[in-house]
């Protein structure tokens, strides 16, 4: 029913910063969750971030609190994943989700966006 598109993943250096973006589709979304996930080559999926479509209220992982922040623009059906201060640990294929509120999985997943960060 939901359709997602991420985009803006490429090669990065440590400590750089990268924005991605992930267009959704296929309906309303003011009870929708939307989240972001990662996955490294050799590890399991990750949680990231994510954040409601109605009030904004966001979740962070450990990992990346105070360095990522997850922001939504209902106008144009986007969801953004800014990423600061990389670091190597950070490569992985970045993956957009959608929820219903009323849910308690992630059923709609986009095809992904590579991030390489060097060092």
């Amino acid at each position: 029913q939901v359709q997602l598109v991420e985009s803006g993943g490429g090669l990065v250096q440590a400590g750089n910063s990268l924005r991605l973006s992930c267009a959704v589709s296929g309906g309303t979304f003011s009870n929708y969750r939307i989240g972001w996930f990662r996955q490294a080559p050799g590890k399991e999926r990750e949680f990231v971030a994510s954040i409601t479509w109605r009030g904004g209220s966001t979740n962070y992982a450990d990992s990346v609190k105070g360095r990522f922040t997850i922001s939504r623009d209902n106008a144009k059906n986007s969801v953004y994943l800014q990423m600061n201060t990389l670091q190597p640990e950070d490569t992985a294929v970045y993956y957009c989700a959608a929820r219903s509120m009323t849910s308690s999985v992630y059923s709609s997943w986009g095809q992904g966006t590579q991030v390489t960060v060097s060092s």
